[in-house]
Order: C-alpha cells, then sequence, then structure tokens
C-alpha cells in the first residue's frame, strides 16, 4: 500500500456500509480512545510492574488507531491525504523553521483556524 487513499479504500472494506455518518464519527472516536488507551496500558505496565514493552503489540495498537481515521474521514466527508496535507500546513505555519518551544507557546491561533478553514 503505497497512499492513504488506498489505505482509506482497504480499511473501508472492513467496515460497516449500513451505518451513517453520526455512527461513523462516535465509532470512530471512542475506538480511537479505546486503542490510545490500550497503547497506554502498555506503558502503565512498563513503568508500575517492570513489564517489558511489546514492541509488537504496541505496532498492532497503532494500526487499530489507524483503522479509525477512514471512519472519521468519511463521516466528515473527507480523505486522509487532505487531512495530512492540512496537518503539515498547518505545522509548517505554526513551526516556520523547525520545532521551537517559543513557536509552541506563541502560536497565532487566528491564522492557524484561517488556514484551517481553507481547507474545508
Amino acid at each position: 500500500m503505497k497512499t492513504f487513499k488506498e489505505y482509506q479504500e482497504s480499511a473501508l472494506c472492513t467496515a460497516p456500509t449500513d451505518v451513517n455518518k453520526d455512527h461513523d464519527l462516535l465509532h470512530g472516536v471512542l475506538g480511537l480512545i479505546t486503542e490510545a488507551a490500550e497503547l497506554a496500558d502498555v506503558l502503565k505496565k512498563q513503568h508500575a510492574y517492570g513489564k517489558p514493552i511489546d514492541r509488537v503489540n504496541l505496532k498492532e495498537e497503532l494500526g487499530d488507531v489507524l483503522w479509525y481515521l477512514p471512519l472519521l474521514c468519511r463521516a466528515l466527508d473527507t480523505d486522509m491525504e487532505s487531512i495530512a496535507e492540512m496537518n503539515i500546513a498547518k505545522l509548517k505555519l505554526r513551526y516556520p523553521n523547525k520545532f521551537s518551544k517559543e513557536d509552541a507557546i506563541t502560536r497565532n491561533l487566528t491564522a492557524e483556524r484561517g488556514l484551517l478553514e481553507s481547507y474545508d
């Protein structure tokens, strides 16, 4: 698989099709929360109990996080490629040269919002 478009098409082949956008939105958000919690649980067990980090499991959970993104894109009438492009444009605006703490603290939220709205 080479592109977000190809991934999105493949992932949506494994998603319910007899649902509406509100269902996709709720399913996608709750799924992301669930999978993020599973990622956090691996780190919690390492920190609290000294359990070794299972990198294979972390990658599997990361894949599950990725699976929910096409559902959210479908609910919002967009695609992963557009979201990725918008995100990079926002980050370039926020950090024109490279990441800096100063730029992170003094963000121009009005300019960022304008940029994001131009993608809608």
